[in-house]
């Protein structure tokens, strides 16, 4: 073999496995949480928990991507974006070891220590992309989105066969998700050796002061947080949502998986189609009005609108995490600012998301019925899709 071609095919070789790493770790950025929302009724009744603290298991983990995310950016730049992606997972699979480990306070602890190992792979993997592929920024974030969203609704459709049919438990069932976190490992330790340098960059205009001082900055944020909050709600609580309407559980967990898998080929396609648009408003105002439609149906328990509903939600479930994360290379000039504006938007943002699943459990122990906290997702579907509208403007954040 010549050695320009020998070159050629070891480059292409060490390529693709960072493609594969980069699929992998996304497998696992949401199977430990939406698994979880299926089992909340055997997790709650296990261990006496409250509709309020059954949401906390959801929450949990979002709060842990507010307090940590703004620091992850940091920690890349000391020691490397891959070496941090493996601290990471390595938190990941210690979190989902010690979550079914025990009763209550392994519960809460592994379930913190997964959320701060996702919010070390959420905040770094668009930096990655733009680093490692800055011209090819949608199609690796519609794989890795896509990647992330079918795992997503694996879990969610899986969870009650293992547990109930497989006779595995809750705490079984939670831990087999480490399996894939140790797959992860072992695919991205070669990065380890393959980090480089990001190249020089220009000087950013400290005019602006800084991502955290930039309009379009906060857009995204927005943006980011309202979708997170629509789509943890519904991991956390559509399940019961769709029994109080007379759904089996069983039946109410595949209907969740389904909503996530019906979303795939929006997760897909949408950043593919960011990517080529100069302006993106036109796409985000379709994803708004298909999401809030949605939500809409679901307020009126009939089947045909149950199943409008399970379409308009899944399809703006996956579209709008998947513009989300487009954003994140789309409005910024180089990677540092790329893992500047995730951290930003996934701390920010996932704060506004935690509120979520909490709000709509005490919502539903207060008044004992799902129609104010529906009404609320509607209203939080609509302002979400004016956020993604405005964050749409074919402009670049200025500011480092």
């Amino acid at each position: 073999m010549k050695p320009d071609l020998a070159v050629h095919h070891a480059a292409t070789r060490r390529k693709l496995l960072l493609v594969a790493g980069i699929v992998l770790i996304a497998f696992n950025l949401r199977p430990a949480l939406t698994s979880v929302g299926p089992l909340v009724d055997d997790i709650r009744s296990s261990l006496a928990l409250s509709n309020t603290l059954a949401g906390l298991l959801t929450t949990l983990p979002l709060l842990a991507f507010a307090i940590f995310s703004p620091w992850v950016p940091r920690l890349g730049q000391r020691i490397g974006n891959e070496r941090t992606l493996m601290l990471g997972l390595a938190a990941l699979v210690a979190g989902t070891l010690v979550r079914s480990g025990g009763r209550t306070l392994a519960l809460f602890t592994g379930t913190a220590l997964v959320g701060l190992g996702i919010a070390v792979a959420n905040v770094l993997l668009p930096a990655v992309v733009k680093h490692r592929f800055p011209n090819q920024v949608g199609l690796l974030t519609s794989s890795y989105s896509t990647a992330m969203n079918v795992c997503a609704a694996l879990a969610s459709g899986i969870s009650i066969p293992l547990a109930h049919g497989a006779g595995w438990g809750w705490r079984n069932t939670l831990l087999c998700w480490s399996a894939l976190g140790l797959c992860a490992i072992l695919v991205w330790l070669p990065q380890l050796r393959a980090e480089r340098p990001e190249p020089a960059r220009a000087v950013p205009d400290r005019r602006s002061g800084g991502v955290w001082r930039a309009p379009l900055a906060w857009m995204v944020t927005v943006f980011m947080g309202l979708q997170s909050f629509l789509f943890y709600s519904a991991v956390a609580w559509l399940t019961d949502i769709l029994h109080s309407d007379g759904y089996s559980v069983s039946t109410a967990g595949w209907l969740l998986s389904i909503t996530q898998f019906i979303g795939l080929p929006a997760t897909f396609l949408t950043p593919i189609l960011a990517a080529r648009l100069t302006d993106q408003r036109s796409l985000a105002l379709i994803l708004g009005l298909i999401y809030t439609g949605g939500f809409v149906a679901l307020c009126f328990p009939t089947p045909v609108l149950t199943g409008s509903a399970i379409v308009g939600i899944g399809i703006g479930q996956g579209a709008s995490i998947s513009l989300a994360l487009a954003y994140m290379g789309l409005r910024t000039h180089n990677a540092r600012q790329a893992a500047k504006l995730s951290g930003m938007a996934q701390s920010i943002g996932y704060l506004m998301a935690a509120a979520g699943p909490v709000l709509l459990g005490s919502l539903y122990d207060h008044g004992q019925t799902w129609r104010l906290p529906l009404f609320l997702l509607v209203a939080v579907s609509a302002l979400m899709s004016a956020a993604a509208i405005a964050a749409g403007r074919n402009q670049y954040i200025t500011g480092e």
